[in-house]
């Protein structure tokens, strides 16, 4: 794998998107009352997700990156905000969206969006998340892009699951992915062939993304590591 200068990993990073539409087959389901889930294409990018956070709105999510690699190749510690602004867009189900990633010297730039009918913090957590792994792993991000591209197509599962809203329990939906797993790369990867994506949806959660997670750990159980955006329920 080479390294791509940081304009083509830009270049890259900017057709995540793309995820949902080179994604129309269903993933691998597990079925729950014998009705088939939806896709994890459908969950996380097809949905109309904004249309049940209100315009004139903030949702905040809590952001999360620690590594137990040496030398702190993912940097220290973090932990910080990333909020979207939500405004009427053009229909009754899109928003304007504006963006605050982070804070202080973590700002990145981001946004704004026009018209979506879609939770841009997906592809924001996955930019974000690539970025820094492309370049601990001196990685070709593409690879790696792709890589998750058909994780969610291909290997993914999609389970129902509960989660806690305002003290009580409502139906919400698991995606899981391993895209690493039995990689051509693996031996080049430093263990992050052992990366598990998971994504909760709930559409009783403005934006319906509940929390986003990239955790990979070595065989004795450490931590290399745990990057996380959860929704914050006091902030809404």
């Amino acid at each position: 794998m080479k390294v791509i200068a940081t304009t083509a990993v830009a270049l890259v990073l900017a057709a995540l998107p793309a995820l949902a539409q080179d994604a129309p087959k269903p993933a691998t389901v597990t079925q729950a009352n014998a009705a088939a889930p939806p896709s994890a294409a459908d969950l996380l990018f097809d949905q109309p997700q904004m249309k049940n956070a209100a315009p004139g709105s903030t949702i905040t999510y809590d952001y999360l990156r620690r590594s137990g690699i040496e030398k702190g190749l993912f940097g220290p510690p973090l932990n910080d905000t990333l909020t979207l602004k939500l405004e009427p867009g053009k229909s009754a189900e899109a928003r304007d969206i504006s963006v605050v990633m982070f804070s202080g010297l973590n700002r990145v730039p981001a946004g704004p969006f026009e018209d979506m009918t879609g939770n841009p913090v997906v592809s924001l957590f996955l930019e974000n998340h690539l970025r820094a792994l492309a370049k601990v792993l001196e990685a070709n991000p593409r690879y790696l892009k792709l890589a998750i591209r058909k994780g969610l197509r291909d290997g993914a599962t999609v389970t129902p699951t509960k989660v806690t809203v305002d003290g009580r329990e409502v139906d919400g939906w698991r995606v899981e992915t391993k895209p690493f797993a039995n990689d051509a790369m693996e031996q080049r990867m430093r263990g992050m062939d052992k990366m598990t994506y998971t994504f909760i949806t709930s559409p009783a959660v403005p934006g319906q993304i509940v929390s986003i997670e990239a955790s990979s750990k070595d065989p004795e159980g450490g931590e290399l590591l745990e990057e996380k955006l959860s929704y914050d329920q006091k902030a809404g």
